[in-house]
C-alpha cells in the first residue's frame, strides 16, 4: 500500500496538496515525507502569529477610525484615504480571522465540512484581492492630492470613495466565486489527512488552474504594483520641486518603505507561482528537486505575503499624523476614564470605611493589585 511519502507535494491554488508526480527520472514518484513534516510544523505557527498580530493591529485601526467618524456630523465627511484605510483594515481583519481554520488543517486535518471550506476559501481569495487593490487606491488618492492638487472638498467626499470600495468588493467577490464552485474537501493520497483545496474536476483542469494562477499574478500583484510605482514616483517628483530637503528625505524614506515592504512580502510568492505556471506550461522540466523547492518555497513565501495584513496598520495608519493624534486622544480618554473610576471608587471607600486610615490603605492597595 502506498504511503504519503510516495506522492509529490505540489501547490494547488492557495494551499499545498499531494498529487502524483514524476521523479527525477520520470518513472518513480517523489518522496515527500520531509516536506510534509515541515508543513505541519511551519504552517500552523506562521498562521497563528500572523493572526494575532493582524487582529491587534487592525482592531486598533478600526477603533481609531470609529472614534474619528463619531466626531464628524456627516457620514461623507471622511477623506478618500480614510475610507480606503477603513476598508483595508476590514479586509485584513477578515483575512486574519480565517487563518486559524487552516492552522487546524495542518495540525490535524480539515474538520469543518465542505460548506465551511467553500466559505473560508472564498473569503481568503476575496480579501487577498481586496487588500492589494485598496493599497493601490490609497496610492492613487495620494497621487491625485499631491501631483494634481485635486480640490480637497471633492477628496473629502466619502460617498465617492464608498462607491469605489463597493465596486472593488463586488468585483473581488465575483473572482472568489471560483472557490465557491471548485473548493472541496479531499483526502490526500496514501491515507493522508483531509484538506480543503481547489480541485478542478473538468477535463481541462490544468488549463483552469493555469488561468487562475495567471489571474492571481495579474490582479493580485502585477496591476497593484504598477499603480503604486507610478503614483509614488510621480509623488516623489512633485515633492522634489516643492518641498525642502528634509521633507524630501522623509517622503523618499516613506515611499521606499511602502514599495519595498510590498515587494518583500509578495514578490517572492508570485515569483514562485510564476515558476509553477511555467512548469504547468511545460516550459520547465519537472523534477523532484524543483517540486520540493516550489512546495516549501510557496508555503513560506505565502506566509510572508499574509504577514502584510499585519504590517498594513503600521504602514498606513501609524505613519499618518492624524491617525497618531486620534490614537493618542483615544488612549488619553481611556486612561482618563480609568482614573475617574478609581477616584470615584476611592471616594466611595472613604465614605464607607469606619476603621483606621491604614484599613483604607489596605482596601485601596487590594483594589490596585487586582487591576494590575
Amino acid at each position: 500500500m502506498a504511503t504519503t511519502e510516495d506522492y509529490a507535494f505540489t501547490s494547488s491554488y492557495d494551499y499545498p496538496a499531494f498529487t502524483d508526480d514524476y521523479g527525477d527520472g520520470g518513472s518513480a514518484p517523489c518522496l515527500m515525507g520531509e516536506t510534509w513534516r515541515f508543513t505541519r510544523l511551519f504552517a500552523p505557527a506562521a498562521y497563528i502569529v500572523v493572526f494575532l498580530l493582524a487582529l491587534m493591529g487592525n482592531v486598533l485601526v478600526l477603533c481609531v477610525v470609529r472614534r474619528y467618524r463619531r466626531s464628524r456630523l456627516s457620514p461623507c465627511s471622511f477623506s478618500l484615504t480614510d475610507t480606503f484605510l477603513l476598508h483595508l483594515a476590514i479586509s485584513d481583519l477578515l483575512l486574519a480571522l480565517i487563518l486559524p481554520f487552516f492552522a487546524v488543517q495542518w495540525i490535524h486535518e480539515w474538520v469543518f465540512g465542505v460548506g465551511l471550506c467553500k466559505v473560508v476559501g472564498a473569503l481568503f481569495s476575496l480579501n487577498i484581492y481586496c487588500g492589494v487593490l485598496f493599497l493601490a487606491c490609497i496610492s492613487f488618492d495620494r497621487y491625485l492630492a499631491i501631483v494634481h492638487a485635486v480640490h480637497s472638498g471633492w477628496r473629502r467626499n466619502t460617498c465617492l470613495a464608498q462607491l469605489a470600495c463597493a465596486v472593488i468588493w463586488v468585483c473581488c467577490l465575483g473572482l472568489s466565486v471560483v472557490d465557491i464552485q471548485f473548493r472541496t474537501v479531499v483526502r490526500l493520497p496514501g491515507g493522508g489527512p483531509l484538506v480543503c483545496l481547489v480541485e478542478f474536476s473538468t477535463e481541462n483542469s490544468g488549463k483552469w488552474q493555469l488561468a487562475m494562477q495567471l489571474l492571481n499574478l495579474t490582479l493580485g500583484f502585477g496591476l497593484p504594483l504598477l499603480v503604486m510605482l507610478y503614483c509614488y514616483i510621480r509623488i516623489f517628483r512633485a515633492l522634489c520641486s516643492t518641498s525642502s530637503r528634509r521633507q524630501k528625505r522623509r517622503s523618499l524614506r516613506l515611499i521606499v518603505s511602502l514599495v519595498t515592504i510590498f515587494l518583500v512580502c509578495w514578490a517572492p510568492y508570485n515569483a514562485l507561482k510564476m515558476t509553477d505556471s511555467l512548469l504547468m506550461l511545460e516550459w520547465l522540466t519537472p523534477s523532484c528537486s524543483l517540486n520540493k523547492v516550489l512546495d516549501i518555497g510557496i508555503l513560506v513565501t505565502e506566509s510572508l505575503g499574509l504577514s502584510h495584513c499585519a504590517l498594513n496598520p503600521l504602514l498606513y495608519g501609524l505613519v499618518g499624523v492624524k491617525f497618531r493624534r486620534e490614537l493618542v486622544q483615544m488612549f488619553k480618554v481611556g486612561l482618563g476614564r480609568i482614573g475617574l473610576a478609581r477616584q470615584l471608587h476611592s471616594q466611595g471607600s472613604a465614605r464607607r470605611t469606619t476603621g483606621s486610615f491604614s484599613s483604607m490603605d489596605s482596601e485601596n492597595t487590594s483594589y490596585f493589585s487586582v487591576m494590575a
